[in-house]
């Protein structure tokens, strides 16, 4: 089994995602569009489309960003399990004609609180899950869900966090996959900015190391069952 990956940055790359699934039995192939790789028309037995600086609207500036948008639709519409991470998600929302939007909170980061819905009891990916530790870092936000979209998880200030669209795909607006590690390379280069908004850089990187044992616990069980999902279609 092999799930294509979409990429849509360097240093958005899979984080643990790769080590997940891997040892769940199940490879993948990272297409690069910045890069200047076309994304294809199709994906093998799963998509995943990572995160990134982009807004999701932003097709000028980032011309793959239709294609992207198109793949993810088409996937989900034909069943292939879809997993669409921060910007992947924003995209899934506009592929299904949802809203985006910058957020009217501003920038929400490091790591925050992810609360289950009661919907999420019974779901493929987040049975079971209580509330859990994520990483976040965006500003624009999923202000209206697609139409039959199942809201999986909230939180606080942004309230649209998860949801399954279909049977077989999933958004998450915060990032399952980035190791404390991404994260501290994410506040490195954004410092200035992020200290210009009121953070502290030093309190964000401590509070993402201190929590990686329970991400890893979530997010871990959250990517195995993605997986499991790919290998039963």
């Amino acid at each position: 089994m092999r799930i294509t990956v979409v990429e849509n940055e360097a240093g958005a790359g899979l984080g643990f995602f790769a080590g997940w699934l891997a040892e769940s039995g199940v490879d993948h192939e990272v297409v690069r569009p910045h890069l200047g790789e076309a994304v294809p028309g199709r994906a093998e037995d799963g998509l995943i489309v990572l995160g990134g600086s982009a807004a999701a609207w932003e097709d000028e500036r980032y011309p793959w960003l239709p294609a992207a948008r198109a793949l993810i639709r088409r996937s989900v519409e034909d069943g292939v399990p879809t997993l669409g991470i921060c910007l992947g998600a924003q995209l899934m929302t506009l592929a299904f004609d949802g809203a985006v939007e910058r957020g009217e909170h501003g920038l929400e980061v490091g790591v925050r609180e992810v609360v289950p819905l009661p919907a999420a009891a019974d779901d493929r990916l987040f049975g079971g899950l209580g509330p859990v530790p994520a990483v976040q870092y965006h500003g624009d936000a999923m202000t209206r869900l697609p139409e039959g979209a199942v809201p999986l998880a909230t939180g606080d200030p942004y309230p649209n966090q998860a949801y399954r669209l279909g049977e077989r795909a999933w958004a998450v607006q915060f990032h399952p996959e980035a190791t404390a590690e991404i994260f501290t390379d994410w506040t490195r280069d954004s410092a200035d900015h992020l200290i210009s908004l009121g953070h502290s850089v030093e309190e964000l990187d401590t509070r993402a190391k201190e929590a990686e044992e329970g991400l890893i616990a979530a997010w871990g069980t959250v990517a195995r069952r993605f997986a499991d999902v790919v290998k039963s279609v």
